[in-house]
């Protein structure tokens, strides 16, 4: 009895702990203050508590061009929320008995290298969705951010060997996107099936995201689809859609938090579905290994979740939040991001569509949801978040006006008259190809000749140094171009580095070490 009374007890405290979400009306609010304070045109949001969407709903537009609005069916690309499709098809083969977690990457595709032999041979398919490979933060996105470059898939798997590593194996967790890359290459020859057509038949159109697909190229129906927006030169406009080319398994999928929602619910039911859950995805095996910690991240400071522990699983971030299991992933492409968020043990999902580069929103928004499940009460996480962004924004300003500044009195002092005749040539880096450096309509010019999009005016600033300035100005990564001399004074290579310290760790210029060949 007095067991009884105990248990009783503990439900209701935890009903009490756990029960307190926002009406309908505040999380209309939320989502309205976070587009005004982010700058944002339009967002979707869905909400899947107890197996029920508690809020499924579009709010503002999905371009502000055509100014359609944005509803439960509109269609974002959800970039780096991909990955987790990917682990599951992984999944789906593994209870096919046709791989294994630690097969080698090598037994399926036997020109896979490495910088390092002894990782070569090591590498496993599970080493290539953990981050730990010992490459730096986006090593080698360069070959498809931005797009429109001609880089293939084989192309990635044989430039991996050219990128040096920053850890040792194993050692370190630093985000990558180039071994997903690789991974869906595994899962096409395995199955046979592109990355594209298996994701769909087997996961997609099972479970009813009849308007998502693996990558804006295939989708049937383009009527309502968001369009991606960035901040160009002080404001917000629609920019040029990232084409996604080889890089699909690593964060090419559009959908929808209708779609989404299903998404959600097979993995809040342990990859079961249907009406009795009587189908399955993939299996309870395969669920506990994705949600399972593979790659542990540092923690230096408990936070407002009271987090001790924080790590990478299989296509999914794991954490503890008020002592309750946390698991989440955010997606980034050009002028759209996403954020995907389970407490598996509240039952909950929530999931933020965005079409502007502001991670500030879609934090603020599911943070807030969270406070209302978590009872946390004071909190204002739209406030909390646009001062912090805005401070991370003067910040990042006073560095690149500065940069500027010095450039503007450069060009006084010389009259702009350049002379680049020691620079002009022809550099080669073994990953990345060739570079160009010459004088256009009587400006000095920088041009890949692999990436159309990395071309622009090249400006003086300090001793060998210059600021390539890129054409596409939705680009925020604009970056240094620093000449090695030779013994004659004449560049005999280039290093870069981006100079916002905003800038996407996609640009990965710090990983080029260009040699001069003419």
């Amino acid at each position: 009895m007095k067991g009884l009374s105990c248990s009783f007890l503990l439900c209701i405290l935890f009903t009490t702990s756990y029960g307190q979400p926002l009406n309908g009306k505040q999380l209309d609010s939320l989502v309205l203050r976070a587009m005004k304070a982010f700058d944002v045109p339009g967002i979707a949001v869905a909400i899947i508590k107890d197996g029920k969407p508690v809020l499924m709903k579009g709010y503002g537009v999905s371009s502000l061009n055509s100014k359609a609005p944005v509803n439960e069916h509109t269609l974002f690309g959800i970039a780096s929320n991909t990955k987790a499709f990917t682990t599951a098809a992984l999944g789906i083969l593994v209870d096919e008995g046709k791989l294994k977690w630690d097969d080698k990457v090598s037994n399926y595709i036997p020109e896979f290298k490495l910088h390092n032999p002894y990782v070569t041979d090591e590498f496993t398919i599970r080493d290539l969705l953990t981050h730990r490979s010992g490459l730096g933060l986006g090593a080698g996105d360069l070959m498809f951010y931005p797009d429109s470059s001609d880089f293939t898939i084989k192309d990635v798997i044989y430039n991996l060997r050219f990128l040096k590593p920053v850890s040792s194996f194993r050692s370190k967790y630093d985000y990558d996107n180039t071994l997903y890359i690789v991974a869906g290459e595994v899962i096409t020859r395995v199955s046979g099936m592109s990355w594209d057509v298996f994701v769909e038949e087997r996961i997609l159109q099972p479970l009813g995201m009849s308007h998502s697909a693996a990558s804006y190229d295939r989708l049937k129906d383009k009527s309502n689809v968001a369009d991606p927006h960035a901040l160009v030169e002080g404001k917000v406009k629609v920019v040029s859609r990232h084409g996604a080319s080889y890089s699909r398994a690593s964060g090419s999928m559009y959908s929808s938090v209708a779609d989404l929602g299903k998404w959600v619910q097979v993995h809040l039911d342990k990859g079961k579905f249907g009406a009795g859950l009587d189908k399955k995805i993939f299996s309870a095996a395969v669920f506990e290994e994705r949600w399972t910690p593979q790659t542990i991240l540092p923690v230096r400071s408990a936070g407002d979740y009271n987090t001790h522990f924080s790590s990478y699983g299989l296509g999914f971030f794991l954490s503890d939040v008020h002592g309750l299991k946390q698991v989440t992933h955010t997606g980034g492409t050009v002028g759209m991001l996403t954020q995907v968020t389970m407490i598996p043990e509240l039952n909950l999902g929530i999931i933020v569509l965005t079409n502007q580069e502001e991670s500030g929103a879609f934090r603020a928004i599911a943070d807030q949801v969270k406070d209302g499940y978590f009872n946390m009460k004071g909190t204002d996480r739209v406030a909390q978040y646009s001062k912090g962004r805005k401070t991370q924004r003067e910040f990042a300003r006073t560095i690149t006006d500065s940069i500027w500044n010095n450039i503007g009195i450069a060009q006084k002092a010389t009259g702009e008259k350049i002379d680049i005749a020691a620079y002009a040539g022809t550099y080669h880096d073994k990953w990345f190809g060739d570079v160009v450096i010459s004088m256009e309509n009587g400006k000095p010019w920088f041009a890949s000749k692999r990436s159309p999009k990395l071309t622009g005016q090249l400006f003086p600033y300090k001793g060998n140094s210059f600021v390539v300035k890129w054409r596409e100005r939705s680009m925020d990564a604009d970056a240094f171009v620093n000449f090695t001399l030779d013994a004659a004074g004449k560049a005999a290579g280039i290093t870069m580095s981006a100079i916002s310290p905003l800038t996407d760790f996609s640009y990965d210029f710090h990983d080029l070490d260009f040699i001069r060949v003419k």
